[in-house]
């Protein structure tokens, strides 16, 4: 089903936009793999894609052994 290949997309993007609108705290510890594969209906290694492109958008960090948590944003000067 084309519809599974993006869902990690749409999952990434729903993801950001809680960020971006203060729903999820800097420093807020975001839910296991397992449960947020469970809360949105997906393979564990959908999650782990959706992870993988929170992090390359700066917008999560991993800690080994501790989880996933919610960056500070970048205060750029312009």
């Amino acid at each position: 089903m084309p519809v599974e290949r993006v869902d990690y997309r749409r999952i990434a993007n729903e993801i950001t936009s809680q960020i971006k609108s203060g729903e999820r705290a800097p420093g807020e510890k975001l839910p296991s793999t397992r449960q947020l594969a469970e809360q949105y209906g997906v393979h564990i290694s959908t999650i782990h894609r959706v992870m993988s492109l929170l992090k390359d958008r700066e917008l999560v960090e991993g800690h080994p052994g501790k989880g996933v948590y919610v960056t500070e944003p970048e205060h750029k000067s312009e």
